[in-house]
């Protein structure tokens, strides 16, 4: 090494000394331990990175999500006709419980099962031996055509209609028509939880014609707590709710009158 080098090291060395000491220094003149220094952040351009914000606002949504959107508002706004309105009176919690564990037991077979039952058919046949069971089974049916049939034809013993059809016209007239026939009827949340029950996506309306013995007694019970709530025709109309918007104004109107009024009273 030369002596060149090794002089200038030795005052960078002493430089750095120098350098860390007034920074000691001018922390303990301000009182801040070297661990807990104040850095503030500077969000300007270039500087600090900017903090997550929540920028839904700002996204431009598909188009099927806006009128999603715009639908519902509408639907909110406008004064709705007793028909539409009476598939918001859905069944509460307890009774659709109720209900969902007895339609369960009585779900249509799927494509394995169907796939079992036609195998065992088949090798009876082949063994020349009577199938099982040739009684007729006690299933949901389900599809929108089947079950106006049965209605029509006073077989259904309970329907079972979705509250969020799109278009709500595919089942509009349902209800109507189960009153003019007698026949009972609820209204459930959700055309998903119905298609489960049928092994499909979505179901419109499902009805259950017959049920075992034993089952007999919770279907009637059920029929009992639900007729008051569908016997009568819908009469009552459906209130639009007004925007955030239009509320403060309506507020804010309500306060200037409430003042006028006060005023009125101490003259």
């Amino acid at each position: 090494m030369s002596n060149n080098s090794w002089h200038f090291e030795s005052q960078a060395k002493t430089k750095r000394k120098v350098i860390t000491k007034k920074a000691k220094q001018a922390s303990e003149s301000k009182g801040l331990s070297h661990l807990f220094q104040k850095r503030p952040k500077d969000f300007r351009i270039g500087r600090t990175v900017q903090p997550k914000q929540d920028l839904s606002r700002f996204v431009k949504w598909p188009r099927y999500v806006r009128i999603q959107r715009q639908r519902a508002v509408l639907k909110k706004r406008f004064k709705v006709p007793p028909a539409i309105n009476q598939f918001t009176v859905t069944i509460d919690k307890n009774q659709a419980s109720t209900l969902f564990q007895l339609l369960g037991k009585y779900r249509p077979e799927d494509k394995k099962e169907k796939k079992e039952r036609l195998a065992k058919i088949a090798e009876a046949k082949a063994a020349n031996k009577a199938p099982a069971s040739t009684e007729k089974p006690k299933i949901l049916k389900y599809g929108l055509n089947h079950v106006t049939n049965l209605i029509e034809s006073r077989k259904a013993r309970l329907v079972v209609i979705s509250h969020d059809v799109d278009p709500l016209e595919l089942v509009l007239w349902l209800p109507a028509l189960c009153r003019k026939m007698m026949v009972p009827f609820c209204i459930v949340k959700g055309k998903a939880r119905l298609g489960t029950l049928c092994h499909q996506k979505t179901c419109t309306a499902v009805a259950l014609t017959s049920v075992d013995k034993q089952d007999e007694r919770a279907l009637q019970q059920f029929i009992a707590s639900i007729q008051p709530m569908y016997e009568d025709a819908p009469r009552t109309w459906g209130k639009g709710q007004y925007g955030i918007k239009a509320r403060h104004k309506i507020r804010a109107r309500e306060r200037e009158l409430a003042k006028e009024r006060a005023k009125r009273v101490g003259a």
